[in-house]
């Protein structure tokens, strides 16, 4: 009994702890208040950013508070900030406003 509820836990914790660096606590889509700049995270690390009507595919993966975002024709990724309210952050000097999770 004492080995099986050890195997519970273990699963239980790591399996948890999968789940968050897989980035599925993220999933959804974020906006600005003029709906200008629109991020849909989905399943799978796949993602659509649309910024002025034009969309882009693009990937992303979460480590810790960082999300980074790469889109097809970018010479090299985005690092968003998760923040503590859940709001996403553009990198500091740039014209991405914070967008939150409808």
């Amino acid at each position: 009994m004492k080995m099986s509820l050890r195997n519970l836990l273990f699963i239980a914790v790591f399996g948890g702890a999968a789940l968050i660096g897989c980035g599925s606590g993220v999933q959804g889509t974020y906006s600005d208040p003029s709906g200008g700049f629109v991020l849909d995270l989905k399943s799978g690390g796949n993602a659509t950013f649309t910024f002025a009507g034009q969309a882009a595919s693009c990937t992303y993966k979460v480590d810790g508070k960082q999300l980074t975002l790469t889109c097809q024709g970018d010479t090299s990724p985005t690092v968003l900030t998760i923040q503590n309210d859940g709001s996403l952050t553009g990198p500091p000097g740039t014209m991405m406003p914070p967008l939150r999770k409808k």
